[in-house]
């Protein structure tokens, strides 16, 4: 008996499956009625939809690069690392309290938020803390809890990395299930932060999320950068539906500039110690290849609210006012025209439509009226040609090129403006001849016209090339991705912008203003020949501030070339509003001479300086460290009880080698070079070895060799 009743309970329940299973059997079967005769058309047309459709695949952008292949601008992989508060492991049965403390400890360190969390009062503080944004999240039921609490932004492989190893992380190591993610993303990185930011410009997101230049190279070249987008679109695979690539994307051309990245670096600093020394609103500086016009450094200062100065828009591309920098363009149109025959011709330089030239004498040679940067006698020199037709003037400068853009790989680049002066006004009223007069004579001079830095080397450059003219560039050659360089040629803007007996004079005229003209007194060639003009003009007011001229503040140019004998680069400078006394010498010069006297220190302009060694001296004790940073040095050690450290002056004698051992590369040139030092190393690293013995009397021309490890 017992065993029937255990037969029938048994049958029952395979019937109750067998019913059940019968059920889900015919379910299925209509729903597969349903679903292949009755929304057949709609189940095909969401299926053609999902596998047919196509994106667009977005190529890899190429990078920019310095003459010598450093990357300036390269696209970067990047990754946010995120914390789940959901994960099983985070549920507050689970939880590793004290690592979780710890946790937030070392963020507060090497990932505070805000990024200034130490400098805050110590309330304030404590609410920005790791462990306050941790104990927000737990105070939330566990299914209200952020399952994307993100530890870390923009961080790299080796830093994800580093941070596994963080308290409280580190126990998930071993774990196949962990609350730690991380998200990654392409972004846009310049290596060397702020050099040269500007000219090689910004990228941005575009309305269909493709990366494109905004600004500088990135803009100009932003059709060879990008490459050419590729197309996938979804298949059926055995597995399911996945992606298939029906054209490969092409990845963008690498752009190799001209960009010298030790001019660059000079340049750089040079430009900040000066604006720094002159409390100047902003400076910008161009240097470029005499022979070849490659732009090889751009520096763009503009001082911050907090008095320090930092990378501004390049505003070498940006049209100015010059003043007198502009005069050796008009004496060049006047040689080229025959208005003056060569340096021995005399001028008058007496008062000339509304003009005075405060220097003696009256009448001067071409050098003169050049060194002095007399306005009346550059005036009175362009009116034998262009008094009695001075709309002729303008077709003149168009002659030259500077009307017209020259294509240079430099975004925002902006021609010359410059005034026709015609007999009628835009209304068709007539304009007198005094007025048109007036006009010719300031554009002679360098006012009533704008054209930028960049346009007004181009012509130095020309004078310091023997008059041919060369198109400046800022691109060299383009990389596949093969690793295929394709040299970009440039064609000259003209061969011959004047004669090259034309060229001569005018350099010698511009050398005339450094030795005994208005750049005399900054005494700027006392290593390095050079040749240049000054300039000196007032801003016009900014809009909504005034109108007209700004005549409590002035810019101030130098453009030039050196060395002058054998001209190898041009520089120009313009600094505006710099505090105290001082000329346009002694301000923007003075920056044109110190990067010539460095260019020369490293041996960059050809030069072969001799070399005697010197009797070893006695070595002075000396720190090479300032003394604030010994302190704290101390402090952190706990030494500062024991004598183990003695403080003494961070200053170096005069007229001594300096003891530059354990300086960096860098630190170790600066200071040499700033004493016409040329300096040699050998190694990387910091200075274990010197040549020269610290303590040795300077000399002229020295060569100094620098051990690194």
């Amino acid at each position: 008996m017992p065993k029937q009743r255990n037969k029938i309970r048994i049958l029952f329940r395979y019937g109750v499956m067998t019913v059940f299973f019968v059920i889900v059997a015919v379910f299925i079967v209509i729903s597969l009625v349903i679903t292949t005769t009755i929304n057949r058309n709609a189940w095909e047309k969401e299926a053609n939809q999902q596998i047919g459709r196509e994106r667009v695949v977005e190529p890899e952008r190429g990078s920019i690069l310095a003459a010598n292949g450093s990357i300036l601008a390269c696209n970067m992989l990047v990754y946010d690392v995120k914390l789940d508060m959901q994960h099983p492991k985070m549920t507050s049965n689970k939880l590793n309290l004290p690592g979780l403390d710890s946790l937030a400890d070392y963020l507060d360190v090497h990932y505070p938020r805000p990024a200034d969390l130490r400098s805050l009062p110590p309330d304030s503080a404590a609410k920005c803390s790791w462990r306050a944004r941790f104990r927000r999240e737990f105070s939330k039921p566990e299914n209200k809890r952020n399952r994307a609490l993100v530890l870390a932004r923009g961080v790299d492989e080796l830093t994800i990395d580093t941070l596994r190893k963080a308290p409280f992380l580190k126990d998930f190591r071993k774990s196949s299930s962990v609350p730690i993610y991380q998200s990654s993303r392409n972004v846009r990185r310049q290596p060397y932060g702020m050099m040269a930011r500007y000219s090689i410009g910004v990228v941005t997101k575009d309305e269909n999320d493709q990366q494109h230049g905004y600004s500088g190279l990135e803009k100009d070249l932003d059709s060879l950068l990008y490459g050419v987008p590729g197309r996938q679109r979804s298949v059926t695979f055995n597995s399911g539906v996945g992606a298939w690539e029906t054209v490969a994307p092409k990845r963008g051309y690498d752009v190799i500039t001209t960009i010298d990245l030790q001019i660059q670096d000079i340049l750089e600093q040079e430009m900040m110690e000066r604006c720094s020394a002159v409390n100047a609103e902003w400076g910008t500086a161009m240097v470029m290849e005499v022979a070849t016009g490659e732009i090889k450094a751009i520096s763009n200062l503009e001082r911050r609210d907090d008095g320090t100065y930092g990378e501004a828009y390049n505003r070498t591309v940006t049209c100015f006012e010059p003043g007198s920098v502009i005069k050796p363009v008009s004496l060049l149109i006047a040689f080229e025209d025959g208005l003056i025959k060569n340096n021995s011709s005399t001028i008058d330089c007496s008062p000339f439509m509304k003009t005075t030239d405060p220097h003696a004498p009256t009448v001067k040679t071409i050098p003169e009226v050049m060194g002095w940067s007399s306005n009346t006698g550059v005036a009175r020199i362009i009116f034998r040609g262009y008094s009695d037709h001075p709309e002729l003037f303008y077709d003149r400068w168009k002659k030259l090129g500077l009307l017209d853009r020259m294509h240079t790989g430099i975004a925002e680049e902006r021609p010359a403006n410059l005034k026709r002066l015609v007999a009628t006004n835009s209304a068709g009223q007539p304009i007198t001849m005094t007025a048109r007069h007036l006009d010719l004579a300031r554009q002679a001079f360098g006012y009533s016209v704008e054209i930028s830095p960049l346009y007004l080397l181009s012509i130095y450059n020309a004078i310091a090339n023997n008059g041919r003219y060369v198109r400046p560039h800022l691109v060299r050659a383009l990389r596949d991705e093969n690793g295929r360089d394709s040299v970009v040629h440039h064609k000259p803007i003209m061969e011959q912008v004047c004669t090259p007996e034309h060229a001569a004079m005018l350099r010698e005229c511009l050398r005339k203003v450094v030795t005994g003209g208005t750049a005399r007194s900054a005494k700027l060639d006392e290593i390095v020949p050079l040749a240049g003009k000054t300039g000196t003009c007032f801003p016009v007011f900014e809009k909504g501030k005034g109108k007209g001229y700004d005549k409590s503040r002035r810019r101030f140019a130098f453009a030039g070339f050196f060395p002058y004998d054998k001209p190898q680069y041009s520089v120009i400078v313009l600094v505006l509003a710099p505090a105290g006394s001082g000329g346009a010498g002694s301000i923007s010069g003075k920056v044109l001479s110190r990067v010539a006297e460095r260019m020369y220190a490293r041996g960059m302009l050809g030069d072969t300086p001799s070399y005697a060694d010197n009797a070893v001296a006695s070595t002075p004790v000396l720190s090479n460290a300032l003394p604030e940073t010994l302190t704290r040095l101390q402090q952190y050690l706990g030494i500062k009880a024991h004598r183990l450290a003695a403080l003494v002056p961070g200053t170096q004698p005069k007229g001594v080698i300096p003891d530059v051992r354990n300086y960096d590369a860098r630190s170790a040139l600066r200071e040499l070079e700033s004493l016409g030092v040329k300096v040699i190393l050998r190694g990387t690293g910091t200075v274990r070895q010197q040549s020269i013995a610290p303590g040795t009397r300077l000399t002229r021309n020295q060569i100094i060799y620098l051990t690194l490890s």
